[in-house]
């Protein structure tokens, strides 16, 4: 028979237990450093299920996101609200607001393309026959800075300016006191309120006209006649 000898509890610390031979005091440390840390985790705290500030951000933006395609019907319903309102506050003036001249666009890539400008310059009224102080008060926008620096499209902004002239119709500002300058009864009778733009900017295509090549165009040497004009051109130092 073989007894087995109950030790006491300091001989029991002292021996070492048969899972924890192999293992050093450093892993045995860390393993209560792990234990106790998940104890921690464990407890209850106010810090649980605490959601980050920049999670909350996405929650939000995502809500404003659907809220705003659900309000897109409306605000489409509003804007027509308004510009039907403000066709009635503004009569008899065009829709469009005042008128404006054309001029070319900027950058070499887009220069042979045309635009609506901000105002006319005084050349062109003066050259229109339209004085600087009358043209903002029958809707025409001026510019006191802007100067002309091409001839074509000083003439194109001048005749603008005698088609609008001629077509435009000048109520008074007191009804039944007619002034020099305002349009006759006959004339306001009939006078309709113009929707959209006043003489609208209208690109002309370009024209492609096709000839027979000849032997005098075959053989004329383009490149050679381009280097020797850039040869021959004047240099500015």
């Amino acid at each position: 028979m073989v007894l087995h000898q109950q030790s006491s509890p300091s001989q029991r610390e002292k021996q070492p237990s048969h899972h924890q031979s192999n293992q050093s005091p450093h892993i045995l440390a860390q393993a209560r450093h792990l234990r106790q840390n998940q104890k921690l985790e464990n407890r209850e705290s106010p810090m649980i299920n605490h959601v980050a500030a920049g999670h909350e951000h996405e929650e939000s933006g995502q809500m404003v996101k659907n809220r705003t395609l659900e309000i897109a019907p409306a605000r489409k319903t509003r804007r027509r609200v308004a510009r039907q309102k403000k066709v009635v506050k503004i009569f008899p003036r065009p829709t469009a607001g005042p008128f404006r001249s054309i001029v070319p666009r900027k950058t070499l890539k887009y220069n042979m393309k045309v635009r609506a400008g901000r105002r006319f310059s005084l050349e062109e009224l003066k050259a229109a026959g339209i004085p600087k102080k009358l043209a903002p008060t029958i809707g025409i926008s001026v510019d006191h800075r802007r100067r002309n620096h091409s001839l074509e499209g000083f003439q194109t902004n001048v005749q603008r300016l005698k088609t609008y002239k001629a077509n435009v119709v000048v109520f008074p500002r007191r009804a039944h006191e007619f002034k020099a300058g305002d349009s006759t009864p006959e004339e306001l009778a009939t006078a309709t309120q113009v929707v959209g733009p006043y003489l609208p900017i209208v690109r002309e295509k370009p024209t492609v006209e096709l000839v027979k090549v000849t032997g005098e165009m075959k053989s004329f040497k383009a490149y050679d006649n381009l280097r020797l004009e850039r040869t021959n051109a004047p240099r500015w130092r």
